[in-house]
């Protein structure tokens, strides 16, 4: 399971504001914004990274191309959730990085037609900045901010260029320990 990115301090502070547009509130309010949000800019694909942003969707209805989530919520175990899906793959990747084998999961994600679940040993934040990397342009990647709502990072070339610099800072930090 080699690892191909590391999570420095200081990205860890950078990653804590949120990477696109963040919708405050409860999670029915999220829910409701983020239907009329999705329905208005006719997106090409949802992605979900996370137990309780994924839980939610699927709970709305809203069907998800791809679904990253750790049985985690807080960082506490919890109850492993129904959520169905065509394809489910469970990889390893350790807190604070990213593995060679959960970026081939998600890529191979994006190259079937069957809606994925992945299910990850570890921990699936990170994997946000390969999901966004990775889903086609328009599509929309949601993941959770703590006790603040849900934050919907509508993919672009642009968006793509902020990750990739992430993601090469994260790349040289693992490779000069």
């Amino acid at each position: 399971m080699p690892i191909r990115y590391t999570l420095t301090s200081e990205l860890r502070l950078k990653l804590k504001y949120p990477l696109g547009t963040l919708i405050r509130g409860s999670f029915i309010e999220t829910m409701k914004r983020f239907s009329v949000m999705a329905q208005r800019e006719k997106t090409s694909s949802i992605i979900a990274v996370g137990d309780t942003v994924s839980k939610n969707l699927a709970q709305n209805n809203i069907a998800a191309k791809l679904i990253i989530i750790d049985n985690k919520c807080m960082r506490k175990t919890i109850t492993p959730l129904a959520l169905a899906a065509e394809k489910t793959v469970c990889v390893k990747n350790p807190q604070g990085t990213i593995t060679d084998e959960a970026i081939a999961a998600i890529q191979e994600a994006f190259q079937s037609k069957q809606n994925v679940k992945i299910i990850v040993e570890g921990e699936e934040d990170l994997l946000t900045l390969i999901a966004i990397m990775e889903a086609p342009q328009g599509s929309f990647v949601l993941y959770g901010q703590p006790r603040e709502g849900m934050v919907v990072v509508k993919v672009s070339p642009s968006k793509k260029t902020e990750v990739s610099e992430i993601l090469n800072a994260m790349e040289k930090a693992r490779k000069t320990k």
